[in-house]
């Protein structure tokens, strides 16, 4: 870094420096990602991938419709915070929203209903690959993830694709000959019985 700056070396020269092809924001300082900071970044990149996962919303890096437009709707973006869709140059875009609920329920149920012995490397990829593969994120406009609002779906895809790993690793106990059956039985059903008068009273 040598002749990088005098003084401070700050995101936006390491950005020239380095050409990043990625931004992960997970330091809680709004505005983090300006427009020059990411506008040097899509000088090198053609699809800059850039996830301003702080949260609440005052604490976002940057918000997904100014990423936008810095880069001409060519931005892979999800956020950590719940965010309505963006429209830009007459594409409606959908912000993913990366939460990790997405893939350790799904994870935790899999690793159960196959008895798993331990957690390897390949049920971890086998997961992500799970969330990944529940969106085509090569439409104009489509979100990089699932939508958290149908966790419960997103988790049995997820612990399917766990059983499934865990079996090939042989560390699975159990091998269910419906596995998708078996992933239903062992999902809990938030469902209650009626209350009686008794517990029902004030």
């Amino acid at each position: 870094m040598q002749g990088w700056a005098d003084g401070d070396i700050d995101l936006l020269t390491t950005a020239r420096h380095v050409h990043p092809t990625m931004l992960i924001g997970t330091s809680t300082s709004p505005g983090a990602f300006d427009q020059q900071v990411v506008s040097a970044m899509a000088e090198h990149v053609e699809r800059p991938i850039i996830f301003p996962l702080s949260n609440p919303t005052e604490k976002i890096e940057a918000m997904p419709a100014d990423l936008l437009a810095w880069t001409d709707g060519k931005v892979l973006t999800a956020t950590g915070i719940p965010v309505d869709p963006v429209e830009h140059g007459g594409v409606r875009h959908v912000i993913g929203q990366a939460n990790n609920a997405l893939l350790y329920p799904g994870l935790g149920l899999g690793t159960v209903v196959a008895g798993a012995t331990r957690l390897t490397a390949g049920m971890l990829l086998a997961a992500a690959e799970a969330v990944a593969g529940q969106v085509d994120a090569r439409a104009p406009g489509a979100p990089l993830l699932p939508p958290v609002a149908n966790l419960r779906a997103s988790s049995a895809t997820v612990a399917v694709a766990v059983v499934r790993a865990a079996v090939q690793d042989k560390v699975a106990t159990r091998q269910p000959a419906d596995l998708i059956q078996a992933v239903q039985d062992t999902m809990w059903q938030p469902v209650y019985g009626p209350l009686s008068e008794k517990e029902a009273s004030p």
